[in-house]
């Protein structure tokens, strides 16, 4: 049952991506964005990842998709097509998808995604849960990086609170 939801949504979402990148219309683009996040989430599921499942929704399904459809709508990006187009875009194109799949194929054959096991196992995280163990590696071994990432999500919402104030 999982293996054939998990290609289900695998396929799904091979399906969804390839339509983000195919897709003529940006608006077209943007909901198969939505749909290929939603399956990301549905596969975070079936790995035991919840609260990733749930963030994945939250921040980039809802927040990050909602952004990108409001910028397509006010920039309307059909007027500008065939313009400035570079005549060396295509190449450099082609070259970082084969350098891509170049390292791709350097980390599958090498065997580097192996990590090595630390301390958080899956039973310990069936026994404590996902969000506990999340929290407790955020605020012990990543606290100062939480904190930075924190005061910078407060510097751009005074950004933005600042740029809004002078333009009433």
């Amino acid at each position: 049952m999982e293996l054939t939801l998990f290609v289900v949504l695998a396929v799904i979402a091979v399906i969804a991506a390839a339509g983000v990148v195919l897709s003529k219309k940006a608006a077209n683009s943007a909901l198969f964005l939505l749909l290929n996040f939603c399956t990301l989430a549905g596969l975070y599921i079936l790995l035991n990842a919840q609260f990733i499942a749930v963030a994945q929704v939250i921040i980039y399904a809802g927040a990050i998709v909602v952004l990108f459809l409001f910028v397509v709508m006010l920039l309307s990006p059909g007027k500008e097509e065939g313009k400035d187009r570079k005549p060396y875009a295509k190449i450099f194109a082609v070259f970082l998808a084969v350098l891509m799949l170049v390292e791709v194929g350097y980390v599958l054959f090498t065997g580097i995604l192996g990590g090595t096991p630390g301390q958080y196992t899956p039973e310990k995280i069936a026994e404590v849960g996902n969000v506990q163990a999340i929290g407790q590696v955020l605020f012990t071994d990543f606290l100062l990086p939480f904190e930075l990432a924190s005061v910078l999500l407060l510097v751009g919402i005074v950004g933005a609170v600042v740029l809004a104030k002078r333009e009433l």
